[in-house]
């Protein structure tokens, strides 16, 4: 996680700190998420790299941003 949050950070040109919290006592201490039934089941798998896959999700939201519709998808969200 530590890695994706300094990924994210240095895409977005960001000078945001990076904040560690003590996890919750049931948090699992490693995450292993295994997509096998995805695939099996939807003939799906993973086909963007994670990188160009946030500089797309990034420049998505920045646009959102730039045109102030933010506020529309935050509102849409919350009343779902």
């Amino acid at each position: 996680m530590l890695d994706l949050a300094k990924l994210v950070v240095n895409l977005v040109g960001a000078r945001s700190k990076i904040v560690r919290r003590p996890l919750p006592e049931d948090d699992p201490k490693q995450r292993r998420p295994d997509i096998s039934r995805a695939q099996k089941f939807l003939s799906w798998a993973p086909r963007t790299p994670l990188k160009e896959g946030l500089i797309q999700t990034i420049a998505y939201f920045e646009k959102l941003l730039s045109e102030g519709k933010m506020r529309d998808l935050l509102t849409k969200e919350r009343s779902a």
